[in-house]
């Protein structure tokens, strides 16, 4: 089973400052069919003016990554981290049992392009933690990067989840395939691009819900990037 999330019905905000789409209900967006897929909660497409951002807020219990599509992001945060994070770097934090942070864009002139992602823990209370990540995106070309996994693997982000966030580059006519344990769902986030999906296209802030599937097969129809969430089942 795929089921097409299109872009357009996604949720949509427009503060001045921050543009947003939401793939699953997030803020005032709320659309009961649309609460997550699995343990993946949150995907948001932001777009963060310059020298603006999300000031110091707080978070509990959620796993949240940080791909950075254009611009610059700079993180601050309770447990004593900053930094710039940039394309070609992804950043983790694990709320846990609490932490403050903020999220600001540095640059007078260059808008921020970001995806932020929110995976539910497998346990609740767990040290808050953060971590930034190198996103090589040359070697992402027509080959699966693991972003973020539960043991680190491959210099993967440390989730505390049984779930794995991969991350490709296509080409035009270029195949990719992935394989999906039984029971297991999964979701594609198309983040630039054109492509099939097992037959079913996708474009470029698409998305879709899988289950019943094991063999995902990717065909290109020009270059694209796109994030693929490997999920545990629904208990």
């Amino acid at each position: 089973m795929i089921l097409l999330r299109p872009a357009a019905e996604r949720g949509a905000a427009d503060h001045g400052w921050l543009r947003a789409r939401h793939s699953f209900s997030f803020a005032d967006y709320h659309d009961p069919a649309e609460m997550g897929w699995g343990v993946l909660r949150v995907i948001n497409e932001d777009r963060v003016a310059p020298a603006t951002g999300f000031g110091r807020h707080g978070h509990r219990d959620m796993e949240i990554v940080t791909y950075i599509l254009s611009g610059t992001l700079e993180h601050r945060d309770s447990l004593g981290h900053g930094g710039i994070i940039r394309r070609g770097e992804i950043q983790r934090m694990t709320a846990g049992s609490g932490i403050l942070h903020s999220e600001v864009n540095p640059s007078a002139d260059e808008e921020t392009h970001l995806l932020q992602i929110w995976i539910e823990p497998a346990r609740r209370g767990m040290p808050a933690s953060y971590e930034q990540r190198p996103l090589p995106l040359d070697a992402m070309a027509g080959r699966w990067h693991l972003v973020a996994s539960p043991d680190g693997a491959a210099g993967s982000a440390t989730i505390g989840q049984d779930a794995r966030l991969w991350a490709t580059r296509q080409t035009a006519g270029s195949r990719l395939e992935y394989s999906l344990a039984g029971g297991r769902l999964a979701y594609v986030h198309v983040i630039a691009g054109q492509l099939e999906l097992n037959g079913t296209k996708l474009a470029a802030g698409d998305g879709a819900k899988i289950a019943d599937e094991t063999e995902l097969r990717f065909a290109a129809d020009g270059d694209a990037e796109l994030l693929l969430f490997d999920l545990p089942p629904i208990a």
